[in-house]
């Protein structure tokens, strides 16, 4: 059974209550959401469920929306690739923010909430498309990346391991070089996240990952159950003369 979309385990009880009433449409709870944000944040939390919810709100009252609070929404968001969280918080922004972010000629102003959005997006693209080892260049190569993740605590180690878990899921060996650039990560220091944090087995030229549930190869064999008068309806229709 899968877990439910709203469900969030570190949701504090006064957040819940605004959640499931009708104080979740009210434009005076922004600033409580807001808040919550911050708390998610500072405190390496995630609740999806309370962001769209801020983020509803901001398009019935757009004189209330803080470019801040939707960036930290938009970097959280990617700290759970490769589920749809992005995107779902991008379908929520303003028109003007996502026509500036499909439009080819002319960057946005500097320091605007369309930059931003630009510059998310593409991190969110390489992380769908497991170019991990880009990733890491383009979040270093460019100084507003640092500003746009500022707020969010421990960023570049909740990505090293979401990152890795991808990786467990869909691999069983991979070349220690590899993982290296796919983590930003190189000797002692690589050594002791694979080991110790992931706790597979690493030698100097591989690193192997235990099966699990995901990595593990599994035959599969699809059976047919058609019944013999089924067939047989069926080779009587292909005679019948058309009326």
């Amino acid at each position: 059974m899968g877990v439910a979309f709203d469900l969030c385990p570190d949701r504090p009880d006064a957040i819940d209550q605004i959640l499931n009433g009708l104080n979740r449409y009210n434009p005076e709870t922004t600033t409580i959401f807001q808040d919550y944000v911050a708390s998610q944040c500072e405190n390496q939390t995630y609740d999806c469920y309370a962001n769209l919810a801020l983020l509803k709100l901001y398009q019935f009252n757009p004189h209330l929306s803080k470019d801040d609070t939707v960036t930290n929404i938009l970097v959280k968001s990617l700290t759970v690739f490769p589920s749809a969280d992005f995107g779902l918080c991008l379908s929520l922004l303003p028109p003007y923010v996502l026509a500036a972010k499909e439009k080819s000629s002319g960057p946005p102003s500097s320091g605007s909430i369309a930059e931003a959005v630009q510059h998310l997006s593409v991190l969110h693209r390489l992380l769908n498309n497991a170019q991990y080892a880009e990733f890491w260049s383009t979040l270093d190569g460019d100084d507003l990346y640092a500003d746009l993740v500022a707020d969010v605590q421990g960023f570049e180690e909740i990505m090293k391991i979401r990152i890795a878990v991808v990786v467990s899921q869909c691999m069983q060996e991979v070349e220690r070089r590899v993982l290296e650039q796919w983590l930003n990560l190189n000797g002692a220091k690589f050594d002791t996240f694979v080991k110790e944090i992931c706790g597979w087995n690493v030698d100097e030229s591989m690193v192997k990952i235990p099966l699990n549930k995901e990595n593990e190869a599994r035959g599969t064999v699809v059976r047919e159950n058609v019944k013999f008068d089924q067939f047989s309806r069926m080779v009587k229709r292909a005679y019948e003369q058309p009326a």
